[in-house]
């Protein structure tokens, strides 16, 4: 059943205000965890195309934020799970010759970059914490309400992923005096 004038307007303003606050912060949400820009941005979007059909069918939504992270986060495990590992032999028997990649070269100039790479090695559940905490801006207990943790165990998390990128972070960079 087609929505009435007045709600399709209300929905159109909704969606359009949900848009305008966090489409950045979950393309930040979906980058850091894909590290891959082209799929984020497509996570992104597909994240809200599923929102925008949830709102038409009529439905409501009490906390867009936390609506649209676990949307992203479904739809980043999802993308995960399809995801297939290909060697560099097999795409190179298919004629794949990687190349010179200057963009690679100046990431690993930059300080963020490192803390990047660095998150590759923690544990999932400590990474995805600290990302939505310290990238995305999420409090302990909006983090909880996502991932249908309590608060205490987000903080903990929190804590002991901090603890992890700490030592990890140790082994990779230089001191000052040695540039």
């Amino acid at each position: 059943m087609p929505l009435s004038p007045e709600r399709q307007l209300q929905v159109e303003q909704l969606f359009e205000k949900a848009y305008t606050d966090y489409s950045n912060a979950i393309f930040r949400h979906c980058y850091f965890r894909v590290f891959d820009r082209e799929r984020g941005k497509d996570l992104m979007q597909e994240t809200f195309m599923r929102t925008w059909t949830y709102l038409c069918d009529d439905k409501t939504v009490d906390n867009m934020r936390a609506f649209l992270y676990r949307i992203a986060n479904n739809l980043i495990i999802d993308y995960i799970r399809k995801k297939k590992e290909s060697s560099l032999d097999a795409l190179q028997e298919k004629g794949f010759e990687p190349g010179y990649d200057a963009v690679a070269e100046m990431q690993r100039n930059v300080d963020e970059s490192t803390i990047i790479a660095n998150l590759g090695h923690l544990e999932k559940e400590y990474r995805d914490a600290l990302v939505m905490r310290y990238i995305d801006g999420l409090t302990p207990a909006e983090i909880a309400e996502i991932l249908g943790e309590s608060a205490n165990t987000i903080s903990v998390r929190l804590h002991r992923g901090l603890k992890q990128l700490k030592v990890h972070l140790q082994g990779t960079l230089k001191p000052l005096s040695q540039e």
